[in-house]
């Protein structure tokens, strides 16, 4: 089989991969925010379940770590396929899209 082809594959699995952890780190910071804002809601001291809230943190950095070394993992990936003489790149289409930077606002003096 072609390396192009070949890299090609393996480009398609690593782009699903990182998009899978990045939404992962996302929802564990969407459940984090539902948890503070439940415990506020039924109105608990902060000492209420929070235990459970240090083992969301741990597994927030976790998946910040894992983020990091999928950064890696790409970054090596790259270089390899670059050792093996592949010099094309994916077309857009595959590739996940990026995310879009946030719109500028224009600030105002007030007063």
């Amino acid at each position: 089989m072609e390396k192009a082809f070949v890299a090609q594959r393996v480009a398609k699995k690593l782009f699903v991969t990182e998009a899978a952890v990045d939404g992962a780190l996302s929802e564990a910071a969407e459940l984090m925010s539902e948890m503070l804002r439940a415990r506020k809601d039924v109105n608990v001291s902060m000492v209420f379940a929070d235990d459970v809230q240090v083992k969301m943190m741990e597994a927030m950095k976790a998946l910040s770590e894992a983020r990091t070394a999928m950064v890696a993992v790409h970054s090596e990936l790259n270089e390899a396929k670059l050792r093996l003489g592949v010099r094309t790149k994916m077309s857009g289409q595959d590739k996940p899209p990026l995310m879009e930077a946030p719109a500028t606002t224009t600030l105002r003096g007030v007063g």
